[in-house]
């Protein structure tokens, strides 16, 4: 089988590089999708690829409607009738984060670049290559002869920008998909390269754009200042409502939760298998991580919340700016939440604390974002362990091993009431130094086929539990 998967990959790496190339930028960063019409370029390529594949009885549809990012939707038939009743849900997505510079020298975010096992370029790991390991899964299945049952891939294009027109497709999908028993998400990270990573939790999400105004005009500063407050000053006192600055802890009372004993002590021991987390990004000499050990990092990325300010308008470049007094400015905040925070309800509390008796009777205004929710998975069936347990022993020789991780991925959160039975699979190729929505984000070639190998395995074992 490694050897038909590694045959099969070698063939969709063009493609997938093909893909890389489009800057498929998810609706948030491309207000304009529409007109542009990367996303589409993007799902049709991978339709095409699909379309073309070995795999019996699959239909690959478009789905496009009015007002909503395309999805893929793919269906593979049981190989028999005992099993024509139990489905298998994979998911994964195709749009992108933005550039996000600089990239190294020789590379970029649509330039695909293979060196090595790596293949370098915006969204190979994250998350494009979702589609091939699931259609290339199928095909190694049926090519050893597997029994499985009924298979849907579900590709959306707005997970970068909190599934904003998911649940509407749902809406229309899950009548034809029915009740799986159970989800493969093919979107998360890998701790390390030399085990399989399964995700246990995702973080939920919420914040938006929070607006400062204080003049209708923008004075001499040698005038206004000391007269009129500070739009900056302002954004702090507002920020100091809600979080702590000298010590980063979130203030807003429903955004921290008691972490589950059992979760502590699985992030104990995911924490003695790689070393901190710090050291997977670039701090700049003399940066202190805000844990004190491994345990500690993994334990405040997965279930302690966390503010972001990730942009911010009304303040020129230093290079450009005037003795001038700044009357607006707005900054978007981001809230990473706990896997069982009730993200709407944090949401409103956060709205609620910052426009709030407003400093010196500034104008503050909070234009919530999209939230989405968090995510925490049910214990695997006997079933379902053992086979993770031995494709990691056969396909990286080590056995696997399992953490949450800080990011969100909404779809996962969305099923938990449709399919409440359902087991959950969340995993993926993001390992160290990938830099999902970094600069040099690459996918790591052996980890992607091996991945690829356990979404196999796991079909088969699906087949013989249920068949």
């Amino acid at each position: 089988m490694a050897d038909f998967i590694t045959e099969q990959w070698d063939q969709a790496l063009p493609v997938l590089s093909e893909y890389i190339a489009i800057p498929a930028r998810s609706p948030m960063f491309d207000p304009d999708w529409q007109r542009t019409g990367h996303l589409r370029r993007a799902a049709v390529l991978l339709r095409d690829w699909a379309a073309a594949q070995q795999v019996a009885g699959m239909t690959v549809e478009l789905i496009e409607i009015e007002g909503l990012t395309p999805v893929l939707f793919l269906e593979v038939p049981a190989t028999d009738t005992r099993l024509a009743d139990h489905t298998v849900l994979v998911y994964g997505h195709l749009d992108k984060q933005p550039e996000m510079e600089p990239w190294s020298e020789g590379l970029g975010p649509w330039k695909p670049v293979r060196r090595g096992d790596r293949l370098y370029g915006r969204g190979g790991a994250d998350d494009g290559y979702s589609v091939f390991g699931a259609v290339i899964a199928l095909a190694a299945a049926q090519q050893r002869g597997i029994r499985h049952g009924r298979v849907c891939v579900l590709i959306e294009a707005s997970e970068e920008s909190s599934s904003v027109h998911l649940a509407e497709h749902l809406s229309r999908l899950l009548p034809r998909i029915g009740v799986a028993d159970l989800v493969i998400g093919l979107d998360s990270f890998c701790e390390t390269y030399d085990r399989l990573w399964t995700t246990t939790s995702t973080r939920g999400v919420c914040g938006g754009v929070l607006h400062i105004d204080i003049c209708a005009d923008d004075p001499h500063s040698g005038r206004a200042s000391g007269v009129l407050p500070s739009a900056f000053r302002v954004l702090r006192v507002l920020l100091d409502r809600i979080e702590d600055s000298a010590t980063g802890r979130v203030l807003i009372p429903s955004a921290t939760v008691e972490v589950p004993a059992y979760r502590l002590e699985e992030a104990r021991v995911a924490a003695s298998a790689f070393p901190a987390l710090s050291t997977s990004f670039r701090p700049v000499p003399g940066v202190q991580s805000m844990g004190a050990t491994p345990y500690d990092e993994l334990v405040n990325e997965t279930w302690h919340p966390a503010l972001e300010v990730i942009g911010a308008d009304g303040l020129p470049p230093v290079a450009d700016a005037g003795n001038v007094f700044r009357s607006r400015l707005s900054v978007k905040l981001s809230l990473r939440l706990p896997p069982t925070a009730d993200t709407w309800q944090v949401g409103e509390e956060m709205k609620a604390l910052l426009e709030a008796d407003a400093p010196h009777g500034a104008k503050v205004r909070l234009d919530a974002g999209a939230r989405g929710p968090g995510w925490a998975s049910p214990a695997f069936d006997p079933w379902l362990g053992r086979a993770l347990d031995q494709a990691s022993r056969d396909h990286w020789g080590a056995p696997p091993a399992s953490c949450g991780v800080g990011g969100t991925i909404p779809f996962m959160g969305m099923l938990g009431d449709p399919m409440p039975d359902a087991q959950f699979l969340l995993i993926g190729v993001l390992g160290p130094e990938s830099n999902a929505h970094g600069p040099d984000e690459f996918l790591h070639i052996p980890t992607v086929q091996r991945v690829t190998a356990t979404v196999c395995d796991v079909l088969a074992a699906h087949g013989e539990h249920f068949g």
